[in-house]
């Protein structure tokens, strides 16, 4: 035996590891057979002057304890004389690895024509009001386009589809396939596998070693994948990730970013896993010893099949397994929220008898497709930065990060809620090693953060005159910061013998035309449907009978049961256990506590480990260990269990007797927090219960809540071009038919003279009743974009509209829903018969799809709704309305800050207006001249010099001024305010009738809204001189089929659908724009090639940057895309864009971007009769009758 090797006699002793190795700690648990107590082991998981691996070092630990002999660190692990040895690990060195971008080197292989589309992704910008947008970075540094393609034979929208056709043909055309999904492919062209072997071979003779894999369908077709994945083997790559084996199900973008983060993570785990073996003298092969991770859907996996892609979430799963193991109660299913605070950032899950998954999750900016559980996370934490700000308390999301960490540490750091707690006496300094200071060897600073709050608290009273006191403020920030917390909890809540193994089969369901799927596990009935039904209806609202469902994947679960007995539920213990109230004299240590009710309080502390089970402790107390802090407030009360300490905090009481007036700031944060919530889940309603692809997957929507008067008080932060502009609508109908209003009433309109922006966004409007339904007590409404609301043209956005008419449904505003009933005889005049009354016009060609968003838009209101009736319930009426106000007055206070500021930076020439005039592509001009008054802070929006109304559809209404000035208010502010009438409070806005910006009644809008408002922002900043011009327009196209005949009447089954195309953003003074992204006034998603070719009759071959598009300068624009559409069938098509004609411009100095282009390329007979391309630029603005074959090329 190697004298390296330590050989003990342990005598058979079974042995068993737990281990959470965390970013900054490691956390390790030994259970041995026979042995009453467990070990456990907390170290430091970087100590490289100690140790080289945590979890080796922890495990020493453990065996020595559990043996009593020593295990020297300079020598391996010999566990070969257990009869046991098992361990389990949590990790998050994949987390770590994509957090620092320090995975390995990987090389992307994709679909020719798509070498961009991983960059671009689904085109949206993280931030909604940064004018400066900053995505995160692409994995890979290298792409190979591979030139082979398939598509879906037929389409989902054909009416006409014949699925017994098309497979027949599978008999006879050798180019069709069925694919694992059911579908039948169609092969366009194959793969040449000569010249892929050369690509790879020029990657790996490059020092690639890791290839990720994503071909477009290959979910459903992996043939060509699975041919690359075997050259790569042949040439000796170590790490080949395939898309199609990874993760096959539908949407290439979220498939192939997963893909290559498992290229990019797999070899740093498989590094890691190799090192950890390294320190066992057997590397773990024995038959007695067993190593399992754990993965980021709550499973275990062996040590050898751990991969990146399944890693990401290693860590917090084991979190969401452990309080669902020792924390749940199958006999009292109450349901448990677990809640992980951390440094930046706080964790919540739910657990309600079943581990609940989600197959979508953002970490470090990777968006990861893969079964993980569902862990809510948001950006506040310890080490969150406090901030006082236009008379709110902001808590993050900035964060001090480990360094120079909270300003305790002593390293100059801001005060953060650690500060919070500690200068509240809620954490003991004395109790915390010295390893703080430049040096690491002081104690915490309690003197720093008393400074620091008094001066913060001074601040804060001369601002608002109030008296409080740094005690007061501290407390405030926490309660602030509790407030943000909550917010996810509202949004939720081989080896083993068979027969200790329960296997779960899920079936991953959803309605035939959506892509919300739903994995159901198999229930004891077996009836799939039966459970799809129940839990959609209790999801969404609703369901859709007749439509079928379809299943787009199976999954099998096994469950390995420990052999461990399983600790006593709490609730359990709870209910059977004798308490013991310990009295003070009992305590260990005295301190003093800050709380709410009676400030400064002389508080016990006790040492956990000196309390037996069934001691009760009465707040205030303090429960301390080496690991924890557990504050009892001064109303509650702790029970000490075997395994647990379970707080009992009553129900606080917000109806206090504040004064009628007064304002406190620290509740109108937290009701800052609370109205912005209910915006955000009515949204999250709205998308779930939604079936269109323009709501549910390109997120064309918008929900806020209104003032009893149909004021904005708050909304989510969803559509920018809806901001200001939904308060026109609410407020006419206020107007109108406020006085017609009665409890269980609701209102449908989307007419531009009623607030409406264009036609397809029809704007659903509830109002909210008190508790005796005699007073509108808020209005809330949702927004969404139908892409078929009948007209001319499918898609209702025709390019060539000149009367209002033309482009489909319109209404002033009706009851869509009276005293509780749903008439949907209405809704039909107004999608069909209305519309189709007009010349050459139809009734919508989705009539099922459109009824189906406006119910969800409903639903959306009734959440928002309860969510009110809640918070007036938990506050009063009174209370609410005032803090209501106390909002709208503090977003005034930041509008008029800025400007006053503004003013006097411009030094003598502050009174001058700032003006600017940009000219729309037909040449009519939008001219704007803002003049800032320097003492009030209120400004002039005049309009004056734009030209008057077009006979096109790029005429916008009023309101959409109003959204362009609030949205880019915000930006130029650059910090969070809340977002609602108080910002156009200090703006009068002026624009004259009849003009581009202010129409008349009959006057086509369709293009306003998504190109002219672009327009209208690019002009704000420009007055401003915040920054060049970006793209200036969404790029619409839409196409489809069928409508109203207009020689016969008769009405044809069809489509309508259409999608907007990103661009480059603008650059700024110390930045360059972004490439291929949306900007301003939208932020919708663009359609994955995937569902794109599944629903309809195209191909896409080319969706890639337009590089060197974005102009020339220090600080360059962003460059826009090239995006190439094949119509396997002949359709309406209609394009609106603009910069067609006058390129974006450049400012101080910078060169102008280049101007977009779209072009047609046609299928024409010659003379000769051969059928040739001719290639033609059709301008920025056209309708197109495209035949089988065409196809259109848009350069943004």
């Amino acid at each position: 035996m190697s004298p390296h090797h330590v050989d003990l006699e342990v005598d058979g002793l079974k042995i068993k590891i737990a281990i959470d190795r965390g970013g900054t700690f490691t956390d390790c648990l030994g259970i041995v057979e026979g042995r009453e107590d467990d070990i456990v082991v907390k170290l430091l998981s970087q100590d490289p002057q100690n140790y080289e691996d945590a979890p080796i070092e922890g495990i020493r630990r453990i065996l020595e304890q559990a043996t009593g002999k020593p295990y020297p660190r300079d020598q391996k692990l010999n566990i070969s004389g257990f009869s046991e040895f098992s361990i389990r690990m949590g990790t998050t060195v994949a987390t770590n690895a994509l957090l620092e971008r320090k995975g390995e080197r990987v090389a992307l292989v994709i679909t020719k024509g798509f070498a961009d589309s991983l960059r671009i992704g689904n085109q949206s910008r993280p931030d909604l009001f940064a004018l400066k947008i900053v995505r995160p970075d692409v994995l890979y540094q290298d792409v190979v386009e591979i030139d082979e393609r398939v598509t879906i034979e037929d389409y989902q929208q054909n009416p006409f589809r014949d699925d017994d056709k098309i497979v027949a043909a599978l008999e006879t055309d050798p180019d069709l396939v069925k694919g694992l999904s059911g579908e039948v492919i169609r092969i366009l062209k194959k793969i040449d596998e000569d010249q892929v072997r050369k690509d790879l071979q020029r990657l790996y003779d490059q020092g690639y070693r890791s290839i990720a894999v994503c071909l477009v369908h290959s979910y459903t077709f992996q043939d060509h994948e699975l041919a690359i994945q075997r050259i790569t083997r042949e040439i000796g790559f170590p790490q080949v990730s395939l898309s199609s084996q990874l993760l096959p199900m539908i949407k290439m973008t979220s498939r192939g970013i997963s893909c290559t983060a498992d290229a990019y993570l797999t070899p740093v785990i498989k590094r890691y896993v190799e090192g950890f073996r390294e320190g066992f003298s057997d590397g773990l092969q024995s038959e007695n010893s067993r190593c399992e991770f754990m993965q980021s859907d709550g499973g275990l996996v062996s040590y050898d099949k751990f991969s990146g892609l399944r890693a990401i979430l290693s860590g917090p799963a084991g979190g969401v397994v452990g309080h669902a193991r020792t924390s749940f109660d199958p006999a009292d299913p109450t349901p448990v929220i677990g809640f992980d605070m951390g440094g930046t950032s706080t964790d919540v899950s739910r657990y309600d008898g079943k581990l609940e998954h989600v197959f979508e999750n953002t970490t470090a900016g990777v968006t990861i497709v893969a079964p993980q559980l569902d862990i809510n996370t948001v950006a506040a934490g310890g080490g969150s930065i406090l901030f006082w700000r236009h008379g709110l308390f902001v808590v993050g999301p900035d964060s001090a990060g480990a360094h120079p960490g909270p300003a305790c540490y002593r390293k100059g750091g801001p005060l953060t809620i650690t500060d919070a707690n500690l200068f509240l006496g809620r954490l003991l300094p004395e109790y915390f090693p010295k390893i703080f200071g430049p040096n690491e060897n002081e104690a915490l600073d309690v003197e720093i953060t008393r400074k620091k709050f008094a001066e913060l608290a001074r601040q804060i009273n001369e601002e608002t005159g109030q008296n409080k006191s740094a005690e007061d403020v501290a407390l405030g920030f926490i309660d602030v910061a509790n407030e943000s917390m909550a917010k996810p909890i509202r949004l939720i809540g081989d080896g083993i013998p068979p027969d200790r193994i329960d296997y779960e089969v899920y079936l991953n369901l959803r309605y035939k035309g959506t892509d919300n799927l739903l994995m159901i596990l198999e229930p004891a009935s077996g009836d799939f449907t039966s459970e799809f039904l129940t839990q959609h209806k209790r999801e969404f609202g609703f369901n859709k009978p007749g439509r079928p469902i379809l299943c787009e994947d199976i999954r099998v679960r096994g469950i390995g049961k420990s052999l461990s007995i399983p600790t006593e539920a709490p609730q359990a213990e709870l209910k059977s256990m004798a308490t013991t109230a310990i009295s003070k004299d009992k305590q260990d240590d005295e301190t003093t506590v800050y709380f709410a009710n009676g400030g400064h309080l002389k508080t016990p502390v006790f040492f956990l480990g000196n309390l037996t089970a069934g001691s009760k402790i009465a707040g205030p107390a303090m429960i301390i260990d080496a690991t924890q802090t557990i504050v009892v407030e001064p109303s509650a009360t702790a029970t000490i269990l075997s395994k647990h300490v379970v707080l009992h905090v009553p129900s606080a009481s917000n109806k206090d007797s504040e004064g009628a007036d007064a304002i406190d700031p620290i509740r109108l944060s937290i009701f800052g927090h609370r109205f912005m919530s209910i915006a955000e889940q009515m949204g999250r309603t709205f998308q779930k219960t939604s079936v269109s692809t323009n709501i549910k997957e390109r997120l064309d929507f918008s929900c806020a809540l209104f003032s009893p008067d149909g004021k904005l008080v708050a909304n989510a932060p969803h559509v920018p071009v809806h901001l200001g502009s939904m308060e026109y609508a609410v407020r006419y109908q206020h107007e109108t038919m406020g006085p017609s209003l009665k409890p269980g009433d609701v209102i449908c309109s989307n007419h531009p003279l009623a607030g409406g922006t264009h036609l397809p966004d029809i704007t659903i409007i509830t109002p909210i009743w008190d508790d005796g339904g005699k007073e509108i007590i808020f209005y809330v409404a949702s927004r969404g974009h139908h892409a078929e609301i009948g007209g001319t043209h499918p898609g209702s956005m025709p390019s060539d509209s000149k009367m209002l008419y033309e482009e489909g449904a319109q209404t002033m505003g009706f009851k869509i829903v009276s005293n509780g009933v749903f008439d949907e005889e209405r809704v039909r005049q107004f999608l069909v018969d209305e519309p189709a009354s007009y010349p050459h016009c139809s009734g919508t060609r989705t009539y099922n799809d459109n009824v189906s968003d406006l119910i969800a838009a409903i639903s959306a209101n009734q959440k928002g709704a309860s969510l009110i009736a809640a918070l007036v319930d938990e506050y009063t009426l009174p209370e609410v309305h005032k803090y209501m106000r106390g909002i709208a007055s503090t977003s005034e206070t930041a509008v008029r800050h800025y400007l006053k500021t503004l003013a006097a930076s411009r030094g003598p020439s502050s009174g001058a207006p700032l003006t600017f005039t940009d000219h729309m592509d037909d040449g009519t001009p939008i001219t704007l001249a803002i003049t800032i008054d320097a003492a009030t802070g209120s400004a002039l929006f005049d309009f004056t010099g734009t030209g008057r109304e077009t006979f096109n559809c790029l005429n916008a209404p009023i309101a959409i001024a109003h959204s362009a000035i609030i949205y880019a208010l915000r930006c130029l502010i650059g910090v969070s305010i809340p977002l609602n009438q108080g910002c156009l409070a200090p703006i009068t806005v002026r624009i004259p009738s009849h003009t581009l910006l202010n129409p008349s009644a009959a006057a086509a809008v369709c293009a306003g809204n998504p190109i002219t408002s672009q327009r209208i922002t690019d002009v704000v900043l420009g007055a401003f001189g915040a920054c060049a011009a970006s793209q200036g327009c969404c790029n619409i196209l839409s196409f489809g089929t069928g409508g109203r005949d207009p020689v016969s009447g008769e009405v044809v089954p069809g489509f309508g659908v259409g999608e907007t195309i990103c661009g480059g953003s603008g650059a700024g003074p110390g930045w360059v724009g972004e490439s291929g992204v949306h900007v301003h006034m939208t932020n919708t998603r663009i359609t994955d090639p995937e569902v794109l070719e599944l629903r309809y009759p195209v191909v896409l071959r080319q969706f890639a940057l337009r590089r060197g598009s974005g102009g020339k300068g220090e600080w360059h624009g962003g460059d826009g895309v090239v995006r190439e559409m094949e119509f396997r069938m002949r359709v309406s098509a209609s394009m609106l864009s603009e910069r067609r004609v006058f390129r974006p411009y450049g400012m101080a100095g910078g060169g102008a971007g280049e101007a977009g282009l779209n072009l047609y390329v046609r299928k024409e007979k010659g003379p000769d009769g051969v059928v040739r391309e001719r290639i033609v630029n059709i301008g920025g603005k056209m309708e197109l009758d495209v035949q089988p074959g065409e196809r259109i090329i848009i350069h943004t």
